[in-house]
């Protein structure tokens, strides 16, 4: 997560045209999914790592969240996010995921959205996760599919008419770091097995709630029809746990 490509120019306006960077969260494919995995906010202290845009912080204070903490390495980010998501109950904090921490019990609900296959130590931020939630307390999370992170290259195979054949899974037990592009740019990304989340999970005391490989909904799928793609191999893993 220290790498910050998002304060590079080229790469926040790339992004930046993303649909789900542009309507929020019925942009995003996984949205759908996620939001019905998600527990009661009301009354509830939220921090959301990687916040992003702010998008899910939003939906947190609007669903009755008491407080909502986003952080987020990216200065251009987090000035996106006070722009567009800035609402009462709702802090920014500009800070590395491996740099946080926070007292023992401070949050009833913590979310992340596509981040933490960009942290090397699962393993260390899961342990302090466990320390800052309540007893009770709910962890709910999104990462890249370990079928979509295996390889490193993330594009499909091509045949000689540049028709996609395959997605290329590759070195799926050999984790560690992954040099990819995204959005035009060379950006370092972690892959792990399916194994390995939910052991480290485990192991630090969570107990599993759901565990869901979301596929585009179908009014996506209408609206979108180079979706359909994503119905090919998973593109995300969604996992929802207790402490």
């Amino acid at each position: 997560m220290k790498e910050n490509k998002y304060d590079h120019p080229s790469f926040f306006d790339q992004y930046e045209k993303m649909l789900r960077s542009q309507i929020g969260l019925e942009g995003a494919g996984e949205w759908h999914t996620l939001k019905n995995m998600l527990p009661d906010f009301h009354g509830k202290n939220i921090l959301d790592l990687g916040c992003g845009f702010g998008w899910h912080c939003r939906f947190a204070i609007e669903n009755g969240a008491k407080t909502v903490t986003g952080i987020d390495l990216s200065e251009r980010m987090l000035a996106k996010a006070l722009e567009i998501n800035s609402l009462p109950g709702i802090q920014y904090e500009r800070i590395a995921l491996e740099e946080v921490d926070y007292p023992a019990e401070k949050f009833d609900i913590i979310l992340s959205s596509l981040t933490l296959h960009y942290v090397e130590s699962f393993d260390s931020i899961v342990q302090n996760i466990y320390k800052w939630l309540t007893p009770g307390g709910s962890f709910v999370f999104s990462v890249e599919h370990p079928v979509f992170t295996a390889e490193g290259g993330q594009d499909w195979i091509y045949d000689k008419n540049g028709e996609k054949i395959c997605w290329p899974v590759d070195r799926y037990f050999i984790e560690g770091k992954r040099n990819t592009t995204f959005l035009g740019e060379n950006v370092i990304k972690y892959h792990r097995t399916l194994t390995s989340y939910l052991n480290t999970l485990l192991k630090h005391g969570f107990t599993l709630k759901e565990v869901i490989e979301p596929e585009p909904g179908q009014e996506m799928l209408k609206e979108i029809p180079e979706m359909k793609e994503e119905l090919r191999r998973p593109m995300m893993f969604l996992i929802s746990v207790l402490k």
